[in-house]
C-alpha cells in the first residue's frame, strides 16, 4: 500500500495494513539501528570458554542486541540504512531479534507491529516535518542517538513551508 496515494478522510484498514510490506522493512531496519531494548541477562548453565576467558555456570552474562543488529556476517555494511533487507525471507533466524525469540520472544510483536504501521501511515498522511539541525551527529551510547536529539518542525499537510 502507498500511503502517499491514500484520500484525506480514508481509513485505514487490516487489510492495508497487511500490504504495508515496505513500510514494515523500513521500520524493522530503523528498530535494527536502534533496538527498542538494549539486551538481556541470562544465566550460563554450564561452564564454558569465550574469547579466551572462563565463564563459570551459574554466572549472569548480559547479551547486548547491537552486537547481533551490527554484525557484517548478517547484515553487509551494517551502518547503512537499507530497508532492502528484509525482503523476502529477510535476515537468518536469530540475527534480528528486537522482540527476542524462541520461547521468550514478546508476545505483543504482532501488536507492536500494527502500532507501528498505523502510526507510520498517520504521520506521513498528516504531517510533514523539517530537521532543524541539518545533518546532526548521530553519537553511540548504548544505542545510536540524535546528539541535539533530533529537534524538528512538524506541519500538517497544506500548512507551513518546508
Amino acid at each position: 500500500m502507498m500511503i502517499a496515494k491514500c484520500k484525506q478522510d480514508e481509513l485505514l484498514t487490516w487489510e492495508d495494513v497487511e500490504k504495508m510490506k515496505y513500510s514494515w522493512n523500513v521500520a524493522r531496519e530503523s528498530i535494527r539501528l536502534a533496538p527498542p531494548g538494549q539486551g538481556a541477562f541470562r544465566e550460563a548453565l554450564t561452564d564454558f570458554k569465550y574469547a579466551g576467558f572462563t565463564i563459570p555456570k551459574g554466572w549472569k552474562i548480559f547479551w547486548n542486541v547491537n552486537t547481533t543488529h551490527n554484525d557484517p556476517k548478517y547484515f553487509p555494511d551494517p551502518e547503512k540504512f537499507d530497508p532492502s533487507r528484509f525482503e523476502g525471507s529477510g535476515p537468518v533466524p536469530y540475527a534480528f531479534v528486537p522482540f527476542g525469540g524462541g520461547p521468550r520472544m514478546c508476545p505483543g510483536k504482532e501488536y507492536a507491529r500494527l502500532e507501528i504501521l498505523v502510526f507510520m501511515h498517520n504521520f506521513v498522511k498528516n504531517f510533514r516535518l523539517k530537521t532543524l539541525i541539518p545533518n546532526e551527529k548521530i553519537i553511540y551510547r548504548s544505542t545510536p542517538v540524535p546528539e541535539k536529539g533530533l529537534p524538528v518542525h512538524l506541519y500538517p499537510h497544506g500548512q507551513g513551508r518546508i
